[in-house]
């Protein structure tokens, strides 16, 4: 069984502070710390704690506002990107949410940008312990964004769900294709219900066994897989499996399919242009596996399978290949 998703579940949260993004300026933060806006951490509600200013919460949240005007907390992402949806979360507080919010974005090399904002997200109404989601139709790539609040209160998390817009550098050498900061991302999955499709291409090797892709225990026939977006189309000759911490529950086996697909809407499981790149192979507990040799040579590739057999667990995938110059983008 697969836990229900979360709107907007295909896309990275950009917001969260592995990849850099930290939160740089609040107007307020009276009762509770401008910092615990993204951690990424559910937000929990602790009966009875007091700190010196009040009750503790966990999020960000601001002083009752005796003037004219209106608080706001300013974000600045880790790598740039284009913003699909935001989930503005008010879990927890009940008297003292605010009743409306909006969003700016803008791009800059400060920590507090002085001007150059755009709003992408106008006036919307809030309610008590609730999740807000709202869908960004601008397509540009930002470095931060502004929530402001009106006119005071406490947010619990902000959530930031888009897709890395990298710069990439010299054509032609050799960068994992997938990872996160390139661009690359899950974007569909049979299962996740331990461990979730977004964490197998960050950066570094998965710090416990929940820091990577786990499937529930498979009961019937088939196997599980997932999909990928690489960062940037390009020709694929290294493949790295970690399946670090993982000891009981790796998977027996992995095969890796690719292809190149013109319409991104076409890149579903029951493709027929998927086409092998690594056969089955077998894999062993918590070690990271290379393969080069054993790979096809199929070309430009724009997206990616990876199927396990039958189930499990794998920490992370890289895909280490070369942009070709003049291919598509």
């Amino acid at each position: 069984m697969t836990r229900e998703r979360e709107p907007f579940h295909e896309w990275i949260r950009l917001e969260q502070p592995r990849l850099g993004s930290r939160v740089t300026h609040a107007t307020d933060e009276f009762f509770a710390a401008k910092e615990r806006l993204i951690q990424p951490e559910a937000p929990v509600f602790e009966d009875g704690k007091y700190d010196d200013h009040g009750k503790w919460m966990d999020g960000w949240e601001s002083r009752r506002k005796r003037a004219p005007g209106h608080d706001y907390c300013i974000v600045r992402l880790g790598v740039p990107g284009v913003l699909h949806g935001v989930d503005i979360d008010t879990s927890h507080f009940t008297g003292n949410y605010p009743p409306q919010a909006s969003l700016d974005a803008c791009v800059s090399e400060d920590d507090v940008p002085a001007g150059g904002w755009t709003e992408i997200l106008g006036k919307v109404d809030l309610g008590p312990d609730a999740h807000h989601y709202f869908e960004i139709a601008d397509t540009s790539a930002w470095t931060h964004v502004r929530l402001n609040i009106y006119p005071d209160g406490g947010v619990a998390r902000l959530r930031l769900f888009g897709e890395v817009k990298p710069s990439f550098g010299t054509l032609g050498v050799s960068i994992d294709l997938l990872a996160l900061e390139n661009g690359g991302r899950a974007i569909a999955c049979s299962d996740e219900h331990f461990g979730s499709m977004h964490n197998l291409n960050v950066a570094g090797r998965g710090v416990n066994m929940g820091d990577g892709w786990e499937t529930a225990r498979r009961r019937g026939p088939g196997n599980d897989w997932v999909i990928f977006v690489l960062g940037h189309p390009g020709t694929i000759d290294r493949v790295e499996i970690d399946t670090a911490h993982f000891k009981g529950n790796y998977p027996d086996r992995v095969s890796l399919e690719a292809a190149y697909f013109q319409d991104a809407n076409d890149a579903v499981a029951d493709s027929d242009a998927w086409q092998t790149l690594l056969p089955e192979s077998g894999l062993e507990m918590d070690k990271e596996h290379v393969f080069a040799d054993d790979l096809t040579k199929l070309g430009t590739v724009s997206h990616v399978r990876l199927s396990i057999y039958p189930d499990g667990g794998v920490s992370r995938l890289r895909l280490f290949g070369h942009i070709e110059p003049g291919k598509p983008e």
